[in-house]
């Protein structure tokens, strides 16, 4: 059933929301049908957008929906800097080499959510790159450097005796000043960005300009339960192919599931009521897995995909090979015990090893270059070989056709 405009704009300060400011001011320019300028940033410090990076995206087009006009930012200026807000230790500067390597696509894969032609893409070195030390300080006399070591992670490292340097108390001056450059009326981020998201609304009054409303998504998790982050390599990458795109979400931990629902898809909410239900009920949570995976992969790569993504899938794990649902207990296994920690820290290669399915480390790499090894249906490829058993507990490894092993953590 259609949603109303009401209904509409009620999900999209509610779905996947962890605050809002100022919401209800949001939501009667929203009612009012008011055309908003809704901005989102992203640096480019990796070639490739994921699920995580989906989630504002997502509510950004939600916004297009309403008839908003949307500001997507590429941070090539920003992304040089570098941004603390979820970082344990100093981000290195990236060079504008690989900030325009990095670039390359990034409109492309936005443009798997939003309709492109519609956005105004702007890049931040388009205004950050000509102001005067002049303009910077004036600016960097809004904040105070108390508030900038308050926040959690800051602090944190401060108290460890971790360095941060000056450079990073910059970002927030940036991201801020991206606002007043494109007038935004409302900016999207992470939870994680709340420091840097509030100094656009500090910021915008100084230039004549109403303070920015800002909504804040929820930060989901990777397919090893940590942040999802291509540093970690725990992603679902928007150009993943329909296979590992599938296999990746299905090798997520059940606990996620409704939260992948409710952030990287738009099946309605009732629909995903009803599955949760199903699972508490008793059901398997691999039915509700299944459709959140054929449900992403019709999302980047059409709905005759999603269906051929879920048939290899089934066919590769319940037929040709091994259910993981019913793996024989058999089957040989990696387990760690209290009295041997270290062993949870091997990586791949150590394991397919002690295993005796490869004869030496330079074999295993040989094996996973071919493309013969893989975790629960997803290929692994040679820049993965050093995973470590942590990010893959209760999984199955296939090495060949027929070798198999599961790592129990």
């Amino acid at each position: 059933m259609e949603l109303s405009r009401e209904q509409k704009i009620e999900e999209l300060l509610t779905r996947g929301v962890a605050e809002a400011i100022d919401r209800e001011h949001l939501k009667k320019r929203l009612l009012a049908g008011e055309k908003l300028r809704v901005k989102l940033g992203i640096d480019p410090t990796s070639p490739n957008l994921h699920l995580g990076r989906s989630v504002p995206l997502l509510k950004l087009r939600d916004f297009q929906n309403l008839g908003c006009q949307v500001v997507f930012i590429v941070g090539d200026f920003t992304g040089i800097i570098g941004d603390t807000s979820d970082k344990e230790a100093e981000r290195p500067m990236l060079s504008k080499e690989v900030i325009a390597e990095n670039l390359k696509s990034y409109v492309d894969q936005a443009a798997k959510i939003l309709d492109i032609e519609k956005v105004e893409v702007r890049h931040n070195s388009e205004w950050l790159g000509q102001l005067t030390y002049q303009e910077i300080g004036e600016q960097a006399d809004a904040f105070s450097l108390a508030e900038f070591i308050a926040r959690e992670n800051v602090k944190k490292r401060l108290e460890a005796g971790k360095r941060v340097s000056l450079r990073e108390l910059l970002y927030p001056l940036m991201q801020g000043y991206d606002s007043v450059a494109v007038k935004a009326d409302v900016e999207l981020g992470g939870t994680d960005q709340r420091f840097n998201l509030l100094a656009g609304r500090t910021m915008q009054p100084r230039y004549g300009q109403a303070p920015q409303d800002i909504l804040m998504t929820n930060l989901i998790l990777g397919t090893d339960g940590r942040k999802m982050s291509s540093s970690w390599g725990n992603t679902i990458n928007l150009i993943d192919t329909p296979n590992d795109m599938f296999g990746k979400c299905m090798s997520i931990p059940d606990e996620l599931i409704m939260e992948y629902f409710t952030h990287c898809t738009r099946v309605p909410m009732e629909e995903i009521a009803k599955f949760a239900e199903d699972i508490v009920m008793g059901g398997n949570p691999r039915d509700a897995k299944l459709c959140l995976a054929k449900e992403i992969v019709t999302l980047y790569h059409g709905a005759e995909a999603g269906v051929a993504a879920e048939q290899y899938f089934i066919e590769t794990f319940s037929k040709k090979e091994v259910d993981i649902d019913t793996v024989p207990t058999t089957l040989p296994s990696i387990v760690d015990s209290s009295a041997d920690e270290p062993k949870k820290y091997e990586t791949l290669v150590e394991m397919m090893v002690r295993m005796k399915f490869a004869s030496s480390k330079s074999d295993a790499w040989r094996k996973i270059e071919q493309g013969g090894v893989s975790i629960d249906g997803v290929k692994i490829a040679p820049e993965d070989v050093g995973i470590t058993r942590g990010r893959y507990e209760n999984k199955i490894v296939k090495v060949g056709k027929k070798d198999f092993f599961r790592i129990v953590f």
